[in-house]
């Protein structure tokens, strides 16, 4: 999703889009020689096991893509002097502070295996700080956008367009607080830092304004002008096999604010 509207967006530079068929990123050697060859200026991870419940259960894989393989990567720019850009997620903080998340904010305990294999990549990141690695550590959270991809899974914005067209009512979740982000939208800013070479350093990066889960899906169906009843229930009430934090906002002192949520969502019902 990502990945295909960061090729949309850096296209005058003229990137190579590797999936895992042409570089599986968890072996280190194919890792070294694949990127080796090209000798790239940036080097974007938009890869990453995303499946926050099945995860769980996966735990080697989990571990392999978002953890092993952002330390191979980041080796790799590390030598060839490249940037290496990372996306993490606000699910490496743990979710009590109610008012959310500063870059600086150092992560407690994540509430779940997804989380924790995320922090690990970040700390991949971290331990080549001191030696020179030039990186942005982009955390982003509940991320929307075209699904390009067949194994891909949907989106919460296209799974409620979906359950729109099966129920007639469903309960959505409305205690657990966050920003979503339209991937055009951090395609577009991660190409703005890097055109203005912005400092090494982590950054926190979604559409701007927090909602929940019940009020981002009531806003869905509002705006695409379908019919669906959804209630409110609270975490408890929809359990799954991985716990989700409960104020997962994160706040963006360094860059310039993205465009409300509302407006990227209407954009993307629209296209």
């Amino acid at each position: 999703m990502l990945g295909h509207d960061l090729m949309a967006v850096f296209k005058k530079y003229h990137p190579l889009g590797w999936d895992i068929k042409n570089l599986d990123i968890t072996k280190s050697k194919q890792v070294l020689t694949k990127i080796s060859q090209v000798k790239p200026d940036v080097v974007i991870n938009a890869a990453a096991y995303t499946d926050v419940d099945a995860a769980e259960k996966n735990k080697i894989l989990a571990r392999q893509i978002n953890s092993q393989a952002v330390g191979y990567l980041a080796q790799t720019c590390l030598k060839l002097n490249a940037i290496f850009i990372h996306l993490s997620t606000d699910y490496v903080f743990s979710g009590h502070k109610r008012g959310g998340y500063y870059e600086k904010d150092r992560s407690v305990k994540p509430l779940n295996f997804y989380g924790q294999s995320k922090l690990g990549g970040e700390k991949e990141i971290l331990k080549l700080k001191n030696r020179g690695l030039k990186y942005y550590l982009i955390r982003t959270a509940w991320l929307f956008g075209p699904k390009t991809h067949p194994h891909q899974h949907k989106n919460f914005v296209d799974a409620i367009l979906s359950l729109a067209k099966r129920k007639k009512r469903i309960k959505v979740v409305d205690d657990q607080f966050g920003s979503p982000t339209y991937s055009a939208d951090l395609a577009q800013a991660i190409k703005a830092m890097v055109e203005k070479k912005l400092p090494s350093g982590i950054y926190h990066l979604t559409n701007s304004g927090t909602t929940t889960w019940y009020k981002f899906a009531k806003s869905i169906i509002s705006l695409s002008k379908k019919k669906l009843e959804i209630f409110s229930c609270r975490s408890e009430d929809y359990p799954l096999p991985a716990k989700r934090p409960q104020y997962s906002i994160l706040l963006n002192t360094k860059l310039p604010y993205l465009r409300p949520w509302q407006n990227a969502l209407r954009d993307y019902l629209k296209n």
